[in-house]
């Protein structure tokens, strides 16, 4: 862990086979065996994780046997992300609950909580390497999102998504 420049108070302790910086004023739970970073895997020595509850309401909470894969990046500034148990997590995944800013020029320089959604990802779901997770997104359990998907809107359980925006390409049978 990157301790003189982590900030956050978390709940739990994963494992971590790369540097994490945890930050912010919210709550970060981890649930049981969790597993951060991978060697042998690209990206080993050059990348870190990154997790932040930005604001006091905000909370991030990942689930037991999850596995996330190196330079994995999760920020929840209003709301929250919930990462359910045994998710698998590819390299360079992020995972956004809040656009950060407004739209209009005169929005640019704001956050409202009203324009942040939670983000909950179930049991069981495998999320390749170069996915982006947007706000409001739910993706059911056991489903697989494709690499470098962009993930827009909410993903069925027992699927597998992919592209940009992600698209549900075929059910996963038995």
């Amino acid at each position: 862990m990157y301790r003189l420049l982590s900030n956050a108070t978390l709940q739990g302790k994963p494992t971590l086979h790369q540097p994490l910086q945890a930050v912010g004023a919210g709550q970060i739970k981890f649930s049981g065996q969790i597993n951060i970073g991978f060697f042998p895997s690209p990206f080993f020595l050059s990348t870190y994780s990154y997790i932040e509850a930005r604001n006091s309401c905000a909370q991030i909470h990942i689930g037991e046997g999850t596995w996330i894969n190196n330079g994995f990046s999760a920020i929840a500034e209003h709301t929250s992300i919930t990462i359910g148990a045994r998710v698998m997590i590819g390299s360079h995944v992020e995972i956004l609950d809040s656009d950060f800013h407004g739209i209009r020029v005169d929005d640019r320089n704001k956050s409202k909580a009203e324009w942040a959604k939670p983000v909950v990802i179930e049991d069981d779901v495998f999320i390749g390497s170069n996915v982006r997770i947007l706000k409001g997104v739910t993706i059911g359990q056991g489903s697989v999102i494709a690499n470098s998907s962009l993930v827009v809107n909410d993903i069925p359980a027992g699927v597998i998504a992919g592209g940009n925006p992600a698209k549900v390409l075929k059910v996963i049978e038995g």
